[in-house]
């Protein structure tokens, strides 16, 4: 062992104390028995930012500042959004009704008409009301004894007229000796006798020919007359049905207009019903016939039910009622609408079909509203993974945003299919806030890829996962469990149980100065706290839960995870995976990773070995070479070869080959966490000095030798300190960290008790010198001022080697360029030609 140098011993660090590795709350500051003596928790637990941004973005009207809801799941997004959204709703006018209702001029097209918020359920009714006093007035009217006089007049009068026109014809007929008879194809006109008798065919051949030709020329004038008599007669009928159809429009209009005009008049202050009252009375009019009572109107037997005017009243008047779309005359303030299954025709609505007679049909009744109509006028929740998932529906949120209109339409429209005939209904118009809840990278990715997301959704309310530990903040999570046991009807929790959750909060973010504002991961611990505290094996039900139960969830969470962190264990602790951890080995050295199941995240050790030869000054990354590294890692390979070149060869080249690689390792490799274990097992290689595999390290390094924070710093902690008690923990093994990386440890129970006992230690590091240092029991030593390190120190050996390399590099290039002495030719052979250009 060379001589330890004057003044390097302060490069070793010293291990930390239990107290620097947990950071405990103190049950004593909780001024109360159970959690359920707390008051209701109130307030919004931190996410300042976020709640300022929500209430921001809930009051501002204009056009685009709809809400981006990002954070982390179980961080209190829906529940913070609902309570600005609820309070401010209710601050807000209740919105109007929507009805669709029939367009008497485009049938395809149907109406929509604003309804006062409330009413649109009172108008359907109206209209129902309206339809059934229709069919009794128009009856009645009909069947009026006056209406039968009027009518038997107009019928008298054509009949009159007709026997007139026919009586004249026939004396006209009589007076030139012609007689009128009845055919099966009409009247005709023959020739008449002395004795007033049809003059017979053969009678009428015997006669002279000019006798003939006289009576055929009679006969031509006399259809002559009679055509023109009946084009009279025709007339006279189309006359008597006119003033049929008049009749039956006054009194059908005299029934009906009064009825529609006190309708109208009660709803005069809704502009479109005035128009389409007047439609309907027109149609009533024209198809007053509908309303007039039948035999077949008989109540019919449809499976044993009596259906009121049979299956031709349900067609008949179908166009007279009323499709209420929208009905806020439930709501109080405006309507908040969390929509979960977003798919198109959820939000915008559809029109339904329904088969008859083998061809399906609609009509503006089976106009079906979506989310967008029920939150108009108020406010629609998103979750963005949902709506980016369904088909077509994240365009039609964007397009009702842009036009301010809800367009229903078929889906197979959008998609350019062939469909059955359809409506076009009329566009309601859309005024309401969104809010969109969702994962951060789908808020950037939206953002970059999105042109319209920047101008749709102009407001970011950003969740934290975490907020400082303060004492106030810790009193808060005490009503926040409180909350949970109230609501949930759970057994409460002693000042000491919410300490342990408090703790537990911290080793979530993996931070003593912060608390986890995931509170799903929190109600799920208190959940199964109060579990275990109900079913205590051998133990009476406990009425409160103590900090033990608490511990046991954890506990049992974690084993509920871990089987395959256990076989990982299994196979080092036997050997299949080689991992030291007494001895010490040259160039090779305990590297600390952190494995994950998706929810359940280890710790484990691999070993890591260094070799080098003489080369050009090449640092090969074995798992680089194999593409078994990812980016992250081969960056940090690359680093040591700048870390390297500063310190040792400024003025020289390096002349190594060295390689590194992660020992049994058959899955991918990647992070920077291992970068620094790395170059202490290439210093080792170098130096010749071995290091002591009671040692584990992780950290990242820069490439002036400065040791980084990494993430994962308790499981890795833990894991090693796994493999070191199932190996058989002596007493000196221990953990190299990152010095910054102090204020992030929450450790396990298990090993703060070891730390306690002094038989396991974590080492704070800032620079590599202090690692190797420690590991290798040799002063790293530091260089003077011609950048020379002192004899016996970690670091002069390493200059050395890679000076004595160097040296052998250089000798090696000045013999390859020493000129060789010629050969001889043998006897016998020309003496060769030398080229000139050569």
């Amino acid at each position: 062992m060379p001589k330890q140098p004057e003044g390097t011993a302060k490069q070793r660090p010293g291990a930390l104390s239990v107290e620097e590795t947990y950071r405990t709350c103190d049950p004593t500051t909780f001024a109360f028995p159970t959690t359920a003596d707390l008051p209701p928790l109130v307030e919004i637990i931190g996410q300042e930012r976020a709640v300022n941004a929500i209430d921001f973005g809930v009051g501002i009207r204009s056009h685009g500042y709809n809400i981006f809801a990002l954070g982390a799941p179980g961080t209190g997004k829906t529940r913070t959004v609902n309570e600005f959204l609820e309070r401010e709703a209710e601050n807000l006018p209740i919105p109007a009704d929507y009805v669709y209702v029939h367009n008497f001029d485009t049938p395809h097209r149907p109406n929509a008409i604003k309804m006062p918020p409330g009413h649109a359920g009172e108008f359907r009714s109206d209209m129902e009301t309206l339809v059934e006093a229709l069919q009794s007035a128009i009856s009645q009217a009909f069947e009026s004894e006056e209406y039968e006089n009027q009518k038997r007049e107009i019928q008298q009068k054509v009949s009159e007229q007709q026997e007139t026109r026919f009586k004249a014809l026939k004396e006209l007929a009589e007076s030139r000796g012609f007689t009128i008879m009845r055919t099966p194809a009409g009247l005709a006109f023959a020739p008449r006798t002395t004795d007033g008798q049809p003059m017979p065919r053969e009678l009428y051949n015997e006669l002279p020919k000019e006798r003939q030709e006289e009576i055929d020329k009679g006969l031509e004038q006399l259809n002559e007359e009679l055509q023109d008599v009946m084009r009279q007669v025709r007339q006279d009928e189309r006359h008597g049905r006119e003033a049929q159809h008049n009749l039956d429009r006054e009194v059908s209009t005299f029934a009906a207009q009064h009825l529609v005009e006190d309708l109208a008049d009660k709803w005069k202050e809704v502009d479109e019903i005035a128009a389409y009252l007047e439609a309907v009375l027109k149609d009533v009019v024209a198809n007053a016939n509908d309303f007039r009572k039948r035999d077949e109107d008989q109540p019919v037997m449809i499976m044993g039910v009596p259906i009121p005017g049979g299956i031709r009243n349900e067609s008949t008047f179908r166009r007279y009622r009323v499709n209420v779309l929208v009905d806020n005359s439930s709501v109080h303030g405006a309507p908040i609408v969390n929509e979960s299954n977003p798919t198109f025709q959820n939000l915008v609505g559809r029109v339904e079909h329904m088969a008859q007679f083998g061809a399906l049909v609609t009509d503006f009744n089976m106009i079906k509203p979506g989310a967008l109509h029920a939150a108009n006028g108020g406010f629609l929740v998103l979750e963005a993974r949902d709506i980016l998932t369904k088909p077509y529906a994240w365009d039609a949120l964007k397009r009702t945003l842009k036009t301010g209109q809800v367009n229903i339409e078929d889906i197979a429209q959008q998609m350019g299919w062939a469909t059955t005939s359809t409506l076009d209904p009329e566009p309601i118009p859309f005024s309401a806030k969104i809010v969109i809840m969702g994962e951060p990278y789908l808020y950037y990715l939206l953002y970059q890829l999105d042109p319209d997301f920047q101008e749709l959704f102009k407001v970011k309310a950003d969740f934290d996962m975490m907020l400082d530990r303060t004492e106030d903040n810790e009193h808060l999570y005490c009503k926040f469990v409180g909350h949970i046991c109230q609501v949930e009807n759970l057994p409460h929790l002693t000042p000491e149980a919410v300490a342990r959750v408090v703790e537990q909060a911290s080793r979530l973010v993996e931070d003593q100065r912060k608390l986890s504002v995931r509170f799903a991961d929190l109600a799920d611990l208190v959940r199964e706290a109060a579990y275990w505290a109900l079913h205590s094996n051998g133990h009476a039900p406990d009425t409160i839960v103590k900090a033990e139960h608490v511990e046991r969830a954890i506990n049992e969470h974690i084993r509920r995870a871990n089987r395959i962190e256990e076989r990982v264990r299994e196979v080092i602790a036997d050997g299949t995976i080689m991992v030291d951890t007494e001895g010490a080995v040259v160039g090779q050295i305990n590297a600390l990773s952190v494995s994950s199941t998706g929810d359940y995240a280890w710790g484990q050790p691999s070993r890591v070995t260094a070799t080098h030869r003489l080369g050009d000054g090449e640092l090969i990354n074995i798992e680089r070479e194999v593409d078994m590294s990812g980016p992250i890692h081969s960056k940090g390979v690359l680093i040591l070869a700048g870390y390297l070149g500063a310190r040792y060869a400024a003025d020289q080249p390096l002349s190594i080959n060295a390689r590194l690689v992660f020992e049994q390792s058959y899955g991918g490799v990647d992070g920077d966490s291992a970068s620094s274990t790395e170059l202490y097992a290439l210093l080792s290689s170098l130096s010749g000095l071995p290091i002591q595999q009671r040692f584990a390290v992780t950290g990242s390094v820069n490439q002036r030798g400065q040791v980084q924070p990494i993430g994962g710093v308790n499981e890795k902690i833990e894991g090693f300190f796994a493999i070191c008690k199932a190996k058989g923990l002596r007493g000196d093994e221990g953990v190299l960290i990152p010095r910054t990386n102090v204020p992030n440890l929450m450790l396990r129970s298990e090993v703060r008790d070891a730390i306690a006992a002094g038989t396991f230690h974590i080492y704070p590091i800032s620079t590599i010198d202090e690692g190797i240092a420690l590991m290798t029991a040799t002063p790293a030593g530091e260089a003077d001022e011609n950048g020379v390190y002192p004899e016996g120190t970690v670091n002069r050996m390493v200059a050395d080697r890679l000076a004595d390399l160097t040296a052998k590099a250089r000798a090696l290039r000045e013999d390859k360029s020493k000129p060789r002495p010629k050969k001889k030719p043998a006897k016998g052979q020309p003496k060769p030609q030398e080229d000139p250009e050569i």
